[in-house]
């Protein structure tokens, strides 16, 4: 495995393949990074530890020199989850904030893995909507709550 040391002084260790890693691009990485300490807005787990989001979940293609398409798709734990919305917001909320280059973000709910994933879909990359659903003082704390980095 890998050791990096993340911008915050922290380390981590990559225990992924040695060959996957090479093959992967920093900026998959820093993607990786910043979704895997994401909290389930119900459990005291992380989104990885549910494996809502995993690895293979990360999908970052070159736009051009400076700019990246980054694309998540991540899969909720039930097909009739209520927190998905929710969890596509913390997904976009934390990546936004976070990513340090130039981005377009995309995320999907994995293709099957929800009864209402077109909607649900088109809710989490629309960006009125997510303007609005964060100036719900309730919905933001959540939200707040789950994206912070843990000590």
């Amino acid at each position: 495995g890998t050791v990096f040391i993340t911008q915050t002084g922290r380390w981590w260790f990559n225990d992924y393949a040695e060959v996957t890693l090479s093959v992967r691009s920093r900026e998959n990485q820093t993607c990786d990074y910043l979704i895997r300490t994401i909290r389930d807005p119900e459990k005291p787990n992380t989104l990885e530890e549910l494996e809502v989001v995993t690895e293979s979940c990360v999908e970052v293609q070159e736009i051009s020199e400076d700019d990246y398409l980054v694309i998540i798709k991540f899969t909720p734990t039930v097909p009739h989850c209520s927190l998905a919305t929710l969890i596509g917001l913390c997904l976009r909320v934390k990546l936004q904030r976070c990513l340090p280059f130039k981005h377009k973000l995309e995320i999907y709910i994995s293709e099957g893995t929800h009864s209402t994933e077109e909607d649900i879909n088109k809710q989490i990359n629309d960006k009125e909507r997510v303007a609005a659903a964060m100036e719900n003082p309730n919905l933001r704390e959540i939200v707040e709550q789950c994206v912070l980095e843990p000590d």
